[in-house]
């Protein structure tokens, strides 16, 4: 008998905490009900709102994609050979040019072994001439003057091996281009392939992006690109240079590089890039500003005003839209051309609701009644004065 007592008693409780939460909600959605018959009833009052035509433009054929900007040479570069840093003859940032030497590692056991080598080896020219002469005089075998001509080559192979390590213990710039913050200080011990220093050639610079299959067939050597990267107020152009001639095979998209001077080394390998590549041929889009979408969930809308027993009012229209470009955005599907929605103020507007365009009720509001008038121009290449 307990446990039937306690479930009733806990249904008790649960129904004086829930009730009145419960019961305040439907009072207001009931109120609600009521507001909105009442106002059918009374008709809705019309809204000030700014309208735009729904209008045909040509725009080029286009493909949009973001990437980033490698160098077209660019290295970190290493120490061949270990040995301690002896000189650092580059600051960090400069300039260089090919050939430049950057750094040196400490040479001299090998600068001496060299000498010794040399020495060596002029003695062996000196026997090999003297060998020579004996041997056209028949003075003595082959097989003598071969051990002077091998002992000769020995000597030069040994000059040319010290030399070698000489020069790879000499880090030199192998392009032209600018160098970035060094690794290592006077004195340092290295290991073989330790980091010295970073080199990047960055005139001209490479932009990378990927482009859908689909678009594979229209793309070519030297379609020209339209390059915008954040902190940088004007576009570069560009040119598209090469095409991955393999796709992607887990995302479907083909790698493209296009080349942008860079005279003034603005652009910096690792910059994001948005990559407007124009394509052959134009397109007719049917176009309404971005600012008449209502976007939601379950659909994008727009208001579309029409006229009906002189009365002007908002009828909303589901509509399936395409890019953007500027201040436009394309629609596919749910409007015509000539029609007019609603620019400015839509997302106060309810179903069939009256607006007024042009029209203001009062002095007081009508500063701030938007009308078309008022509306600021709209473009394809926006430029705000305060960007």
């Amino acid at each position: 008998m307990k446990k039937p007592v306690q479930a009733a008693i806990g249904l008790g409780i649960a129904l004086l905490i829930v009730g009145p939460v419960v019961g305040l909600k439907v009072f207001q959605i009931g109120s609600l009900i009521a507001y909105a018959g009442e106002m059918e009833a009374a008709g809705m009052p019309p809204a000030a709102v700014a309208t735009a035509p729904v209008e045909t433009q040509s725009w080029g054929n286009t493909i949009s994609a973001v990437g980033s900007l490698e160098p077209v040479q660019g290295v970190i570069l290493s120490a061949e050979l270990g040995g301690k840093v002896s000189e650092i003859l580059v600051e960090n940032g400069a300039a260089v040019a090919e050939g430049d030497v950057l750094v040196r590692l400490d040479t001299a056991a090998e600068r001496a072994s060299l000498a010794s080598a040399e020495a060596s080896l002029r003695l062996a020219r000196i026997n090999l001439d003297r060998a020579q002469g004996l041997f056209a005089g028949n003075t003595i075998s082959k097989s003598e003057f071969d051990a002077a001509e091998a002992a000769h080559d020995q000597a030069a192979a040994v000059v040319v091996n010290l030399q070698s390590i000489i020069d790879r213990k000499t880090v030199r710039a192998p392009f032209a281009g600018r160098v970035g913050i060094r690794t290592v200080n006077l004195g340092q011990i290295l290991r073989d392939g330790d980091p010295v220093i970073p080199l990047q050639a960055l005139d001209p610079i490479y932009v990378n992006f990927s482009v859908p299959q689909r678009h594979v067939a229209q793309l070519a050597a030297g379609q020209t690109l339209r390059v915008t990267l954040p902190g940088l107020e004007a576009a570069v152009e560009g040119r598209v240079t090469a095409i991955n001639p393999q796709l992607d095979a887990a995302t479907r998209n083909v790698r493209v590089q296009g080349t942008l001077a860079n005279p003034e080394e603005r652009l910096r390998p690792g910059m994001f890039a948005n990559i407007l590549l124009s394509l052959p041929g134009e397109q007719e889009v049917l176009v309404v500003p971005q600012t008449a979408v209502l976007r939601a969930a379950y659909g994008d809308s727009v208001f579309v005003v029409e006229q009906k027993d002189g009365e002007v009012f908002a009828r909303q229209q589901f509509v399936r839209l395409g890019r953007t470009r500027g201040d436009f955005v394309a629609v596919l599907s749910g409007l015509s051309p000539g029609q007019r929605v609603v620019a400015a103020g839509a997302h106060k507007l309810l179903n069939n609701q009256p607006v007024m365009i042009e029209g203001r009720p009062t002095v007081e509001r009508a500063a701030i009644l938007p009308n078309d008038a008022m509306q600021p121009p709209l473009s394809l290449e926006p430029r705000p004065a305060n960007s």
